[in-house]
């Protein structure tokens, strides 16, 4: 291999790197965040579902709220402006933890899927999602784990 082909070999490999790692990072989720917690639940940033592109808003379906003392994240999923259902992370039927798939939680175990409000799509599992309550209060959302 020449010199020169070989160089731009390199720059090509690299560029393609760089793409490829925005990509996958693009890719993760940016919907989890750390939650702080209260004396009746979790808390968070209202303002953590809104996305910023130059001069639009739009929103995210969810975001899924961890913490240190929790077993299992609180997916929350943004319904309408300042209505939200919040949703724990485990399967009910053998206590996987649960993933985002849009507009459903999936259970990477067995397969069972649950909707938005945490109903049963497709089993095994047969028992619904625990729900949380949810309010909002000065741009804060608050998920009560009583």
């Amino acid at each position: 291999m020449k010199r020169k082909t070989f160089i731009k070999s390199c720059c090509l490999a690299c560029i393609s790197g760089s793409f490829a790692t925005a990509l996958l990072e693009s890719c993760t989720s940016q919907n989890m965040l750390s939650g702080k917690l209260t004396a009746s639940g979790i808390a968070f940033p209202e303002n953590a579902f809104l996305i910023k592109k130059k001069n639009t808003k739009s929103y995210k379906k969810y975001v899924v709220v961890t913490h240190e003392d929790l077993a299992f994240p609180v997916c929350v999923f943004r319904n309408g402006e300042h209505a939200y259902t919040a949703l724990l992370m485990k399967c009910t039927h053998q206590g996987a933890e649960l993933q985002p798939f849009g507009d459903v939680l999936q259970c990477p175990a067995h397969g069972s899927e649950f909707d938005r409000e945490g109903h049963v799509i497709s089993g095994p599992a047969v028992t619904p999602l625990r729900s949380f309550p949810v309010t909002v209060d000065n741009g804060t959302v608050n998920i009560s784990l009583q």
